[in-house]
């Protein structure tokens, strides 16, 4: 059977694949694994036979899927917050990475490693294989040959022994801080959901307009600016006569309002209004109709619902986008993207129109634009090719994670180019990260599987014990620091610790929900770089 494997690598892949998903669906004490289980499968494999193997090829296109895809989902949250916070999350992620580099020197110190040996650690216990890269780079022009195949080894073999702690270290962090600081992830959800998209548990409710200050009327436009609501308002009741509420509708005592929201925001808008009202209004369907459209037209993708400029053409209104099992408010600076299903409130004689305009094909909207998405992960793997001379003793590649991954973030904020859309529909993005996932974790576990059995010999165990040092230490110092120092979100700084997709599955898994991609997206492109950096400084400053 062994053989079957060794001769047919793809079989092999699919073996990993299956089960090890299988085995992340176990749970144990209300806890699973989840996808990052498939690295543990193929970590088991690997140590039956140093033969069986899976084509770095198929490493390399997973790696690249999974980055380039998790880049477009999360690039206009990752710009956003750079502008509020930039100076603080570089300073942060200097800091924390420079602790690692710290405590990489401490263990040499201790250890008596090599220069290339700490260098090799570092670079697996970060998970880092761009760093290593770097490192043989710069092993390879300084020295004689000889010399240099030797202080190669000696990186990768510290690389490869130290790289299943830097994915456990990460996880065992999570679990233990989650524990110790008591994190309630629905409630970050729930305070986190201005800035970052999630499921917002939308409701709607009918408010009643008591209050005094109401005599002479007050249009919405002026409340909304005032109280900075986080709502929409659909139809309104004024005496007899029901409409669909607009900017420059004015609401008088005795007016009825159907208001969507988040329970607690609702709540806010009732406390200035009045009171809920038991009105059933809202449910005659006579004169306006609530349907659910596709959006499918390409035409309309990344543009702002404000854009569209409908109220002037139709008499209708948006109340929630659902994107994926998330339903957020349908607000005017909402960007659309391909895939969303929308709910709105018009006139009869306004849905045939509206629905061609959106398209309303669901085949449609689950297509990818392949175009678009083979030449924007074309141009971040020729970014991550390009070779950046800081000095002499520096040059800086960014490789096949770095650069599908920053071009992503780019094109997601961007969203569209004159007519090229590089978004992709929710289901995809999700189905090509979870492909990518799966490509990259089989290959890597069955690639390091027997370099991990090889750690239990005495020099192995050392190596083993400080990447594991390494791993927990900056895992428990990024996410201490940030959520003591900084008052960071826990769920954020879950992200910020994957630097490997499994961990940042195993986060998304814990919080249920995707903040945690976002954290990813803030550290990762900075400490890539400084990962290299440092590396390459740690074997300088060490030999």
């Amino acid at each position: 059977m062994i053989q079957i494997f060794i001769e047919n690598p793809i079989l092999l892949l699919f073996v990993v694949a299956s089960l090890g998903y299988l085995l992340g669906t176990v749970k144990i004490k209300g806890g699973s694994l989840g996808v990052a289980a498939i690295l543990f499968t193929g970590l088991a494999f690997g140590a039956i036979n140093p033969q069986l193997q899976i084509p770095e090829t198929i490493l390399l296109l997973g790696l690249s899927i999974y980055v380039y895809s998790v880049g477009l989902s999360s690039g206009p949250a990752f710009f956003n917050s750079y502008q509020k916070n930039g100076v603080r999350d570089f300073g942060f992620a200097i800091l924390t990475l420079g602790f690692s580099g710290l405590v990489a020197v401490l263990l040499w110190a201790a250890f008596g490693f090599s220069a290339a040996s700490i260098a090799g650690i570092y670079t697996g216990s970060t998970t880092n294989t761009a760093a290593l890269a770097g490192v043989i780079d710069l092993i390879s022009n300084a020295g004689n040959q000889a010399e240099n195949a030797g202080l190669i080894e000696s990186s990768v073999v510290g690389y490869s022994f130290a790289y299943p702690m830097g994915v456990m270290g990460g996880i065992i962090a999570i679990v233990l801080l989650e524990r110790w600081l008591k994190i309630d992830y629905q409630e970050e959800k729930v305070r986190l959901r201005k800035i970052y998209p999630s499921d917002e548990g939308l409701t709607s409710a009918t408010v009643e307009v008591t209050g005094e200050q109401f005599s002479q009327g007050q249009p919405i436009r002026s409340l909304f600016k005032k109280y900075d609501w986080n709502v929409v308002f659909g139809r309104v009741l004024q005496g007899d006569e029901v409409s669909l509420s607009h900017w420059d509708t004015s609401l008088k005592k005795g007016d009825k309002v159907v208001v969507v929201g988040n329970e607690m925001d609702i709540n806010a808008v009732v406390e200035i209004l009045g009171k809920i009202s038991n009105s059933t209004f809202a449910a005659d369907k006579s004169q306006f109709k609530t349907r659910r459209i596709f959006v499918s037209n390409q035409d309309l993708a990344g543009r702002t619902i404000a854009s569209l400029n409908l109220k002037e053409k139709y008499n209708a209104i948006f109340t929630r986008i659902r994107r994926g099992d998330m339903d957020m408010l349908a607000k005017s600076d909402t960007v659309l993207e391909i895939g969303d299903r929308i709910r709105f409130i018009a006139r009869q004689e306004d849905l045939a129109e509206l629905s061609e305009l959106f398209g309303d094909s669901y085949q449609a909207a689950s297509k990818i634009n392949l175009f678009s998405f083979g030449l924007g992960i074309g141009l971040g793997m020729i970014l991550g090719t390009i070779e950046f001379s800081l000095d002499a003793n520096f040059n800086l590649k960014l490789g096949y994670a770095g650069g599908p991954l920053i071009v992503g973030l780019v094109l997601g904020a961007l969203r569209r180019t004159g007519p090229v859309v590089w978004t992709l529909p929710y289901s995809a993005n999700v189905t090509l990260q979870q492909i990518g996932l799966i490509l990259l974790l089989s290959a890597i576990g069955v690639r390091s599987g027997n370099a991990f059995v090889q750690s239990f010999t005495m020099e192995g165990a050392c190596i083993f014990m400080a990447s594991a040092i390494i791993s927990l230490l900056t895992a428990f110092a990024i996410i201490l620091l940030g959520y003591k120092w900084l008052k960071l979100p826990f769920s954020l700084l879950t992200g910020m610790v994957a630097n490997q997709p499994a961990i940042l599955d195993f986060a998304i898994a814990r919080a249920k929900n995707n903040i945690p991609m976002f954290g990813y997206s803030l550290m990762f492109p900075i400490g890539l770089i400084l990962k290299i950096l440092i590396a390459q400084l740690l074997f300088l400053a060490l030999s």
